[in-house]
């Protein structure tokens, strides 16, 4: 038996309102037959469900959090691309100078920028400037500047203070999920209900319908939906809806 502070369901949270929205479209347009087989399937049950749905939506994908995600993102992805020139210009003192002593971090900083990666661009980074200062005398005589250097440290800053914003906002949704898992496990309640009905109802008659009423077809569906055609960033902590299935 699920305590207040363990879930009932097997997806992340911020799935379950999506699963349920769409179990919720289902049931709208076949609440003949749920009707006809149980009375507790009504037009009210199925306006109250949408509601609790709306509730859950803005405990775990708050609209305001998501733009302020959104921005902070686009910010850090922003920081990364601004890097590609200046790992370019570094590369190139490194060749001039004859240092084969290490590519500096920057294979990894080139791969940070193209996954997206802040965490990876600050680690990669923190090595830049590092080898920087190792072997700087013999880079400034191959034309290194102090702007040039001052980039890669401006730059590791502002992911730095970028990632640990997404940070605090993330695990203090992270909290308050926790703090309403017994309104997510309620919603989930509902929605197995449904699930139940719609099971005993098209198991023998309608397969399509049947996979409809099947939560794990029904969160495929939503994965398959939410998978990313560009890059984004890929630091989980960046997405409140990202808790791991229990």
């Amino acid at each position: 038996m699920a305590t207040p502070f363990s879930r009932k369901y097997k997806c992340k949270d911020g799935e379950l309102p999506v699963v349920c929205n769409i179990a919720a479209d289902s049931l709208e347009r076949d609440l003949a037959d749920f009707s006809a087989y149980s009375p507790k399937f009504s037009q009210t049950r199925l306006i109250d469900f949408r509601t609790y749905i709306e509730k859950v939506f803005e405990i775990v994908l708050p609209q305001a959090e998501i733009q302020l995600q959104k921005v902070i993102t686009e910010r850090m992805n922003g920081t990364l691309d601004s890097m590609t020139d200046a790992a370019n210009r570094l590369s190139g003192y490194i060749k001039f100078s004859h240092t084969d002593h290490t590519d500096f971090g920057i294979t990894l900083l080139r791969k940070a920028i193209n996954d997206g990666d802040a965490e990876g661009g600050i680690k990669s980074l923190q090595t830049v400037i590092v080898n920087i200062a190792n072997f700087k005398e013999a880079l400034v005589q191959q034309g290194l500047t102090e702007e040039l250097i001052s980039v890669f440290a401006t730059a590791r800053e502002a992911l730095k203070v970028d990632k640990a914003e997404q940070t605090k906002i993330f695990n203090n949704r992270k909290r308050i999920v926790q703090n309403n898992l017994g309104l997510l496990n309620g919603l989930f309640d509902q929605l197995n209900e449904i699930l139940i009905a719609g099971k005993i109802l098209y198991k023998a008659t309608d397969p399509a319908k049947l996979q409809e009423y099947t939560f794990e077809d029904l969160k495929k569906r939503v994965r398959r939906a939410s998978k990313p055609g560009k890059k984004v960033s890929k630091d989980k902590g960046e997405d409140p809806a990202a808790t791991d299935e229990k």
